[in-house]
């Protein structure tokens, strides 16, 4: 029988590059004061959810929230696998450069100086496609690029023999991520102007060959 799982996905704790307003990626950034209280109220929250898995990005603010959550657990957790599928959008060249410039610098030639005009006009994938061409060195990720990454990671967990139907899973991602996510599957139902918050939890049920939205940035 073709199995479903339930994805308990929760953005990683306040970063310093957070408060700074500096685009992440794939850089690592240290979780703050703030930040180590996001993934702690996120562990509590999730306390008595049996998860049968987690995964994670391989980045440091990824890692720290997903383990914090884990020993908030009331039962035994399962082993935190990481993997680079589960990364941030990869920025290439303005990796750390402060969001509003970056963004304007992709944007702007197209009529759209914002990450919000960007997306209002086009869409978050074309703001990827609009960053990669001007990146000098054309490595930040297009939307294709950075697709074929993520969904690998989807696919390795849909693959894990472990796992039954009806199981849960915890999945600690990024800002872009889930944007993305919620453009891709949300069905229009979401406002993708507002970036979704460190330490909130989105729902996902993940079938064999798709993903459905059960609830998105949720914090009480």
């Amino acid at each position: 029988m073709a199995k479903q799982l339930n994805l308990y996905v929760v953005r990683h704790g306040q970063t310093y590059f957070n408060i700074y307003n500096k685009l992440q990626g794939w850089s690592n950034s240290p979780l703050t004061e703030a930040g180590i209280a996001d993934a702690q109220a996120a562990g509590e929250r999730l306390k008595a959810i049996p998860f049968a898995a987690a995964y994670c990005s391989d980045t440091t603010r990824a890692e720290q929230t997903a383990k914090t959550i884990l020993a908030a657990q009331t039962q035994p957790a399962p082993q935190l696998v990481t993997a680079p599928f589960f990364r941030e959008e990869f920025y290439g060249y303005y990796e750390g450069t402060d969001m509003a410039q970056a963004w304007y610098v992709a944007g702007a030639p197209h009529g759209v100086p914002t990450f919000k005009a960007i997306e209002a006009r086009y869409s978050i994938g074309k703001a990827k496609d609009f960053l990669k061409e001007a990146d000098p060195f054309h490595q930040a990720e297009n939307n294709a690029e950075y697709w074929q990454r993520v969904d690998q990671g989807f696919d390795l967990i849909r693959q894990n023999p472990a796992l039954q139907d009806g199981d849960n899973v915890l999945m600690v991602s990024h800002g872009n991520t889930l944007l993305s996510l919620m453009e891709r599957y949300g069905q229009g139902k979401y406002d993708l102007s507002e970036r979704p918050a460190n330490g909130s939890l989105t729902q996902l049920l993940l079938t064999p060959d798709d993903i459905q939205v059960v609830r998105y940035n949720q914090k009480d």
